[in-house]
């Protein structure tokens, strides 16, 4: 007998102005730029980013050219590091860069699939990578991500827009917020906690702070049935949040892997996002194994959903597929896995494909979460193959 479980679950985001943000954000602006004149380009990117430097490395194949230390210095004046005084800004940082091109037996299998050596499929191209991952969808919220993660990223982009249309002129780039929510009977019921940290202008005090983000960020985000008179608040609980960006701590490509998906409530194989063209199956496929859950949760196959890829270097086919719908679904997991099988094609070339992600429209996604957008389309968002599960639903039924 399935007991009801009553828990406390936390996800945490930041803002586009955290130091790992910052270099996930130059990694993509590199991409776009790249994939903007050569679509066909193999880029794997990293940057890192520190007080007064911005590092970017990896291994690029192109045949055309982008102005890297350009990308670098614009990104970061469009992040609103644009004063010395900061710290770190877009017009005085120094901006190494050092670039090779992709390793040409990674190449070998990326370019021809191990299924097209063998005769098998004469169009495909392989995995660039052994790895594996994975897709999640749940019926919390509207956009079908967990709630934690949902209003993590609401409350992040909020203080963005805050500071940028000068509602909150005193505000800084750099900012943390996170998220918990009381789960019964493994339902989200309120909100118990909520934290956010924020950089600001010296001689801010904090009572106005205070004020603000509760007024200005907090009740302009989180409906009110979910909070109440014991809902705990912490806003910028280490006192004074002067010091922030790459002057206050380094940041790196990749470092907040959580925050890109899932916040935690999902498992994660591992491989970061931003940066990587989408030969990638670290980011194509969790783009696709995302398509995946979403469509077949609102379907109704099942109110919570997590799907596992795996792939190995070179071959098309994915070595392997699991799901777990965590007992919300009156379907067998074999079915449902005839069901992906017939309606998702999660070869790489077509997910690249089908999902379009031979574009530039990375850079918009390496803040604020790849999944769940509602400010953004996204081709992995679409429900466009719902209708085609549920004629197969009423085959096994």
């Amino acid at each position: 007998m399935k007991k009801n479980r009553n828990y406390l679950f936390t996800s945490e985001s930041v803002t586009a102005g955290h130091p790992d943000k910052v270099a996930d954000q130059i990694s993509d602006a590199i991409l776009d730029a790249i994939l903007k004149k050569d679509e066909m380009a193999r880029v794997a990117c990293e940057t890192f980013v520190t007080t007064g430097l911005v590092l970017v490395g990896g291994e690029i194949t192109t045949d055309c050219y982008v102005d890297i230390p350009s990308i670098v210095r614009k990104t970061v004046k469009d992040i609103g590091y644009t004063r010395a005084k900061f710290g770190f800004d877009g017009d005085t940082c120094a901006v190494l860069t050092t670039i090779d091109e992709q390793s040409p037996d990674i190449a070998q299998g990326v370019n021809e699939a191990l299924e097209s050596r063998d005769k098998k499929d004469q169009n495909t191209i392989g995995a660039g990578d052994q790895g594996l991952i994975f897709g999640f969808a749940c019926d919390e919220t509207e956009n079908y991500m967990p709630m934690p993660i949902f209003y993590s990223h609401l409350l992040a982009r909020r203080l963005h827009e805050s500071r940028t249309n000068k509602e909150l002129a005193y505000l800084r780039p750099d900012g943390k917020t996170q998220v918990t929510v009381e789960y019964e009977n493994d339902k989200p019921k309120r909100i118990d906690a909520i934290v956010i940290s924020t950089q600001h202008k010296p001689g801010v005090s904090q009572e106005k702070i205070h004020q603000d983000v509760k007024e200005q960020i907090i009740n302009k985000v989180i409906p009110p049935h979910l909070l109440d008179d014991n809902t705990k608040y912490y806003i910028n609980p280490t006192g004074k949040f002067e010091i922030g960006g790459p002057m206050g701590d380094s940041g790196l490509t990749g470092r907040k892997i959580i925050v890109d998906t899932y916040g935690g409530f999902a498992k994660h194989g591992g491989g970061a996002f931003s940066g990587k063209d989408p030969t990638k199956v670290d980011r194509s496929a969790a783009y696709a194994a995302r398509h995946v859950a979403k469509n077949l949760v609102a379907a109704g196959l099942a109110k919570k959903l997590e799907l596992q890829v795996a792939y190995a270097i070179g071959v098309a086919e994915p070595v392997s597929l699991m799901v777990d719908t965590f007992g919300t679904s009156d379907y067998d997991d074999f079915d449902i896995l005839k069901i992906i099988r017939k309606v998702f094609d999660l070869r790489p070339q077509a997910i690249i494909e089908n999902l379009e992600l031979r574009r530039p429209i990375y850079k918009q996604i390496a803040a604020y979460g790849h999944f769940g957008r509602t400010d953004i389309d996204l081709p992995w968002e679409e429900l466009n193959k719902v209708e085609e599960i549920k004629k197969y639903l009423e085959e096994i039924s």
